[in-house]
């Protein structure tokens, strides 16, 4: 892994170390006949983060883990490629895949470098995966560069202030203080964290964000900041219920790249 960027070989290293632990919940997420999404499993209903109709659609999911969203999208009619950093997710995925008889092409490689042409898909998504764990500055160019004009970029994962309120030594869960600097936020190396130590992670301001947005010439369509239902108990994993009631724990960004 000598030629992989620093951030790129540790999270291939943390997510195959970690990938039996997310079996089970690829199993579940699999059979679901309807979507939901993020830490409160928001119903699909509720966020639209897919077309209803994908029929002869071209989509991308960057970082699909086990790939229950690239197979929610093929059911709905796609021709869906699913990339994973990490080898032994994608040994779940294709699993996954045979048993539920949905034809997915699955690639091991780096979200940031597609090993794709320029304009091959007309709608690219990420839960967490590489939007959190790939570098924006280079993944949401890949994603530009991979969509055709008027293509859809959807993506969900941390909301800054989850990062904001996150103690430096990695401990959880988030605090109600702000324990950084927001300006300059970009990249959370947890390996030597004292809860769940391993994998490097990446957030953005607003203000860069929009700014990274305008640059690769994605237009912004709608944004959702998420909280916690009113009816769970059960926590996040990196904030409490009674955190993600106050504050967002987590974001969607609805995109679209220009004509």
């Amino acid at each position: 892994m000598g030629d992989l960027p620093e951030h790129v070989a540790e999270n291939r290293r943390h997510w195959d170390d970690m990938a039996e632990q997310w079996v089970e919940t690829g199993e579940r997420l699999w059979a679901r006949d309807e979507p939901c999404w993020g830490e409160w499993a928001i119903p699909e209903s509720e966020l639209n983060m897919l077309p209803v109709d994908m029929t002869d659609m071209d989509a991308i999911e960057l970082g699909c883990g086990t790939g229950y969203v690239s197979g929610w999208m093929a059911r709905r009619g796609a021709r869906v490629t699913g990339i994973d950093n990490s080898a032994r997710q994608l040994e779940t995925a294709t699993r996954l895949a045979r048993l539920h008889d949905v034809d997915i092409e699955l690639i091991h490689g780096n979200a940031e470098t597609v090993p794709k042409p320029d304009a091959s898909y007309d709608f690219a998504i990420s839960e967490y995966g590489a939007a959190i764990w790939a570098d924006p500055y280079a993944w949401i160019p890949e994603a530009a560069r991979l969509l055709r004009p008027g293509g859809r970029l959807v993506f969900l994962g941390n909301h800054i202030l989850v990062g904001l309120c996150s103690p430096i030594d990695g401990s959880m869960p988030a605090t109600e203080i702000l324990e950084r600097p927001y300006f300059g936020l970009h990249r959370f190396d947890w390996r030597d964290a004292v809860d769940e130590p391993g994998g490097i992670e990446f957030n953005l301001t607003f203000s860069a964000w929009i700014r990274l947005f305008a640059q690769t010439g994605l237009e912004l369509d709608d944004l959702i900041e998420i909280q916690a239902p009113p009816d769970t108990e059960r926590p996040a994993s990196n904030v409490t219920v009674d955190w993600a009631r106050q504050f967002p724990s987590e974001i969607v960004w609805k995109l679209h790249k220009s004509e």
